[in-house]
């Protein structure tokens, strides 16, 4: 074949910026994710170009990621084709995800074939394919042209299942022949926002039958006994439609469908789309149900997303293309208000009880109160930058550096936020106003509607006049000392310690394999990987003795480690004068420490404060 050349000693070309045009024709798209045994994914595309030079982009900045953490290292054997002959590429040298060449004349199509070679082990990342299940999100198969708007960019895509196989996905069939599946034209906006699972086990069960918008719970599991779902666990999976359509007043979507995958082998994940949410949870989500309580309201976060993040989303993240970088400054909005509906929501509908929504309050609140002496030079503001500073790795000490905040510390002002209304009013009204002030506006509209800063001050003044701005500009810039807990105390609660879990850390401990001694020693200890040390507290008891992440407890007491065992050496202690003794192995070297702590064990709970109104019970009450 002859090939088409390009000077590629032209180091660097200009990317041209995305200009909000339609770009020509549409593009067509196939992928084959049928080999199942490399965890390879083939791509061929077809693009209608014109003569001259054409750089092609791989998407950089994906949605929900909030930071440059698109999966080019996964491609190979990229080659690109027009008139029957090979056309040269060479890759832009200060921008990775750019690919420029010359299309030659006469050439109106060209052909653009590669292959995603997805991790097929954790250290090369999230696994995205496994023996039985699958998770294609379309950015990792894509090349699109520059200088375009990504909602002007139409695609028309197809894909080849395994046999046998079945899938759920936000994007409309237009065909299905066998594992041959074709879908509607579509925006590359959308195509990205619309991610597919497909398994070998799958099921799709109606969470709004009825209603004029259809939602659907579309599972793939690693067996198929994990897909059985008892009649309460359904109801309570429908209630939360309910709810979460009553608080914000308003659908933007034509139908949504939550990707559920029930699995030990694909990668986590929880990840918000318009249309959909790509969401995974342990095997016996449904068959240990009260097992993992703990993790039930991922589902309801990610959906609040339809509306908070996805309709309207923060003006810094209403860009163009895929590769412009996102401006982070409101995701104490985008994030932490979901995470605040999402326990909301949880406990509305059953997903999560009372009990359960307020352990989970107490152990955000104690951690971010007493454990974040970070706060000191980091303020909840600065936390939006996290991640591009830091693509979700551990960090040495989390207490100090501090990582993405602006979910758990949201919650908290986000309450402080709806408590504050709530008393203002005399309990007339409440942040849900709020939410359908600013999220609840023009049903039915998919395109998003950005806002900002001035926006959320806003709607929050249509509801009951204040000092918005201060309000939030003090929790968002402080430093303590502190988290902000004034909507606990004026919910009606307070924070105490006790010697025995709550209902929330019990199951988040047992869920998660950990022991979380955070309030006590300063510490939490993976039973997973048999006594090492997750998380160490700045300051803390373990910390002044000289512990650090990674060191692993060999032997608690002059006894070989075991998780009861660790508790009771705490517990024990309390009241007396000796040290609790423990052996760590660090690399090749061990060593004993000796820790002077005798406070015995405390874990976070709420208190309720007699002769106060219960603001936080009225708040987790369902609307419907």
């Amino acid at each position: 074949m002859a090939w088409i050349g390009i000077d590629v000693h032209a180091a660097t070309m200009a990317v041209p910026p995305p200009k909000d045009v339609a770009y020509r024709g549409t593009i067509s798209l196939a992928v084959d994710v049928s080999d199942i045994d490399h965890r390879m994914f083939n791509v061929t595309q077809r693009i209608p170009v014109q003569a001259g030079r054409l750089t092609l982009l791989y998407p950089e900045w994906l949605p929900g990621n909030h930071a440059p953490r698109g999966t080019i290292a996964g491609i190979g054997g990229l080659e690109i084709t027009g008139g029957g002959k090979r056309i040269e590429w060479f890759r832009d040298s200060t921008n990775a995800f750019a690919f420029h060449l010359n299309v030659p004349a006469g050439v109106s199509n060209i052909d653009v074939k590669f292959q995603y070679a997805s991790p097929v082990v954790r250290d090369q990342g999230r696994r995205v394919v496994t023996p039985e299940i699958i998770n294609l999100q379309w950015n990792s198969v894509v090349l699109y042209p520059a200088g375009y708007s990504q909602s002007k960019i139409m695609f028309s895509p197809s894909l080849t299942l395994p046999t046998g196989w079945d899938f759920g996905c936000a994007l409309d069939v237009a065909q299905r022949d066998g594992a041959k599946v074709s879908f509607k034209p579509i925006s590359l906006e959308m195509l990205v926002d619309g991610p597919l699972f497909a398994g070998r086990h799958f099921k799709r069960v109606d969470l709004a039958p009825g209603a004029a918008k259809a939602v659907n719970l579309n599972i793939v599991a690693d067996d198929a006994k994990d897909l059985e779902i008892k009649p309460e666990q359904l109801a309570a999976h429908r209630k939360l439609v309910q709810e979460m359509v009553s608080l914000f007043g308003s659908q933007h979507y034509d139908h949504y469908d939550f990707l559920l995958a029930l699995t030990d082998e694909l990668g986590g994940i929880g990840l918000e789309h318009h249309r959909s949410s790509e969401n995974a949870q342990d095997p016996g989500y449904f068959t240990d149900w009260d097992k993992n309580a703990s993790e039930r309201d991922l589902l309801a976060h990610e959906y609040s997303h339809s509306w908070n993040g996805k309709f309207r989303r923060p003006a810094g993240q209403y860009v163009l293309n895929f590769n412009v970088p996102l401006d982070n400054e409101l995701l104490w909005v985008y994030e932490g208000m979901t995470q605040y509906y999402g326990h909301v929501v949880a406990a509305r509908s059953g997903l999560w009880t009372e009990e359960m929504a307020r352990g989970a309050l107490a152990q955000s609140a104690a951690t971010l109160d007493r454990n974040r002496p970070g706060r000191e030079w980091r303020s909840l503001q600065d936390t939006t930058n996290q991640p591009v500073v830091t693509p979700r790795r551990p960090l040495s000490f989390v207490s100090w550096q501090r990582t993405e905040e602006y979910y758990a510390e949201g919650e908290l002002v986000w309450l402080d936020a709806d408590t504050r209304i709530r008393e203002l009013t005399g309990g007339r009204k409440s942040l849900d106003d709020y939410a359908k002030a600013l999220y609840g506006v023009r049903d039915g509209q998919i395109g998003p509607a950005p806002y900002t800063f001035d926006d959320v001050v806003a709607a929050l003044n249509s509801v009951v006049a204040s000092d918005w701005r201060t309000f939030l500009r003090s929790r968002l810039d402080g430093h303590g000392p502190g988290a902000p807990m004034d909507g606990v105390t004026r919910g009606g609660w307070k924070l105490t310690f006790t010697d025995t879990p709550s209902a929330f850390t019990k199951n988040n401990e047992e869920a998660n394999k950990y022991i979380e001694l955070s309030h006590s020693l300063g510490m939490r200890v993976s039973t997973r990987d048999a006594g090492q040390l997750a998380d160490v507290t700045w300051n803390s008891p373990a910390f002044k003795a000289g512990l650090v992440q990674g060191d692993t407890i060999v032997a608690v007491n002059g006894y070989a480690f075991k998780a009861d065992g660790l508790k009771d050496a705490v517990k024990n202690a309390k009241g007396g004068s000796m040290p609790i003794e423990l052996i760590l192995k660090s690399g090749e070297r061990y060593r004993t420490v000796r820790i002077p702590y005798y406070d015995g064990l405390r874990y976070p709970q709420l208190e309720r404060v007699e002769s106060t109104d219960d603001r936080l019970g009225a708040i987790f009450k369902p609307r419907t």
